[in-house]
């Protein structure tokens, strides 16, 4: 049991380590942790409800999730073919673009969520 639970622990310590190599490493992944802090704090100013922070915090790790995702076939795309190579690049391509339409379609989540509350707040003082 003792073998089992250190195997556990060590699988969590290697994923937080994975995070936290993908926050240091990774100049995208550090605009998507503070657009993630931004849309906590407009959400909590606005008091969103229920149904709309779990759609903002599931786009929120939609979005981180792919980014490091991206990372690592980046990494392993740089390791295994440091020489260019068109695959090699087009691997690469489709993982930023999937990072890309994760990022578009948590803005538009946000957009449609946040919207509403904005032109409330803009009646109150126009």
């Amino acid at each position: 049991m003792r073998a089992y639970l250190k195997k556990r622990f060590n699988s969590f310590r290697f994923a937080f380590r994975g995070i936290s190599a993908a926050v240091r490493s990774e100049p995208h992944m550090r605009l998507h942790v503070l657009a993630a802090i931004a849309v906590v704090v407009v959400g909590y100013t606005f008091d969103v409800t229920k149904t709309e922070w779990c759609l903002l915090v599931g786009s929120m790790g939609l979005v981180v999730t792919a980014e490091i995702i991206n990372t690592a076939i980046e990494t392993v795309v740089n390791l295994v073919s440091p020489d260019f190579n068109q695959l090699a690049g087009r691997a690469k391509d489709l993982a930023a673009g999937a990072v890309l339409v994760a990022a578009i379609t948590a803005a538009l989540i946000g957009a449609i969520i946040f919207l509403p509350y904005l032109l409330a707040l803009a009646k109150v003082y126009f």
